[in-house]
Order: C-alpha cells, then sequence, then structure tokens
C-alpha cells in the first residue's frame, strides 16, 4: 500500500513541476488574461482565468478517454483544429489592433469607465482560449502519456486534471490581481489603446505559430 502512495506521489509531484514551468510561460493563455486585466478590469481578468482553468479539465477529459490520442496522430484533424484555434486568436487580435485612439484624456477616462465586458462573456473566452490551444493537447497527452503510468487507476488521474485546473486558475487569479493594479494601471494610462495593439499583434504572431510548419 505505501508503494503506491508513494508512486502517485511521485507521479503527482512530476506532473506539478512541469505543470508549473508551463503555465508560467507566456502564451495566448498569458496574452489574454493581461489584456483583460489592462482593458477591462480585475474582475474581468478573475472570470477569463476562471475559463482558463475550466477548460484544463477539457483537455483532461479527452486525454482520459483516449479522444486526444486520435487527434494528435490524425494529421488532418490536428491540423483543422490548429486552424480553427488560429482563426479564434485572429479574431481575438484583429480586434485589439482595431481600438481606437481617444482624442483626449477626457475620452480616455470616459472609455475606460464603457469600456466592460460580461462576465459570461470572459469566462467564455478563457475557456475557448485555452480550449482551442493544440499545445495545450499536446502537453496533456505527453504528460499523462510519460509521467502517468498505464497502471494509474482513472479516478487518481482525474485527481492530478482537477489539481492542475485548480492550479491553473489559481496562478491566472494571481496575475489578474497583480496586472489589474493601480500601479500597472497608472502606468498604463491614457495609453492603453497602443497596449491593446500590441497585445493584438501578439495574438496574432500566436495564430500564426500554430499553423506555421515546426
Amino acid at each position: 500500500m505505501t508503494e503506491y502512495v508513494n508512486r502517485y506521489w511521485l507521479e503527482f509531484l512530476t506532473i506539478a513541476s512541469v505543470h508549473l514551468l508551463a503555465v508560467a510561460s507566456p502564451g495566448p493563455d498569458f496574452a489574454i488574461v493581461l489584456k483583460h486585466s489592462i482593458s477591462f478590469g480585475r474582475r474581468a481578468a478573475i472570470m477569463t482565468s476562471i475559463g482558463v482553468g475550466v477548460a484544463i479539465l477539457i483537455h483532461v477529459a479527452y486525454s482520459l478517454l483516449g479522444i486526444g490520442i486520435l487527434i494528435k496522430t490524425t494529421p488532418v484533424l490536428f491540423q483543422i483544429f490548429s486552424y480553427v484555434a488560429a482563426a479564434y486568436l485572429l479574431y481575438l487580435g484583429w480586434g485589439a489592433i482595431r481600438s481606437p485612439a481617444p482624442d483626449s484624456l477626457a475620452e480616455t477616462q470616459e472609455n475606460k469607465q464603457n469600456s466592460v465586458i460580461s462576465d459570461k462573456r470572459a469566462f467564455v473566452v478563457g475557456v475557448l482560449t485555452n480550449g482551442l490551444n493544440p499545445k495545450a493537447t499536446l502537453f496533456f497527452l505527453s504528460v499523462f502519456a510519460v509521467a502517468v503510468s498505464p497502471e494509474t487507476p482513472n479516478i487518481i488521474k482525474l485527481g492530478y486534471g482537477l489539481y492542475l485546473a485548480f492550479a491553473t486558475g489559481v496562478w491566472f487569479c494571481v496575475l489578474s490581481f497583480f496586472l489589474s493594479s493601480k500601479k500597472v494601471t497608472r502606468f498604463i494610462g491614457k495609453k492603453g489603446y497602443w497596449f491593446d495593439r500590441v497585445m493584438g499583434i501578439v495574438l496574432i504572431l500566436l495564430a500564426i505559430k500554430l499553423v506555421m510548419p515546426v
């Protein structure tokens, strides 16, 4: 019994360590949480972060069901998946680039007050941004194939997945608190529309990277 417990703890620590490195790396999730923090404020960024965390469960589910293997080993399916993800990032990026520049400080403050996004939309954006990321698909397939033993019960694997979802959501929520702080908001100031455009370019570059051959 002790041997099995030790093995599962070793698997868990391995997964947690790899996940920590992966979640801290800049990517679409980071870009969209950063954008929402600056553009819409803390609440929107937190809802987006929760959406990202929930999307992790999608990857865990198809990894456990074996559907992810089908996607990975069928080039046409994976390519379609990649193009859908890239199109979504292009849509977000183009919308950010088109953010208008205010003519005055008063208009900047008015735009800031009127710039809102519903909790539901922020949550859905988080889910779609992570759920449609093929690199996240490959990450979870690799983790469950390499770090987790085939003999590990699915209930234990589900426990790993719940931790990964929770840890991802917490990480981005903490990030949201930092990015939406008064100091950061003051630093962006009335030039925030330039930040939107830069983040739009970043999202478009990420989209291009998804469909470019390695």
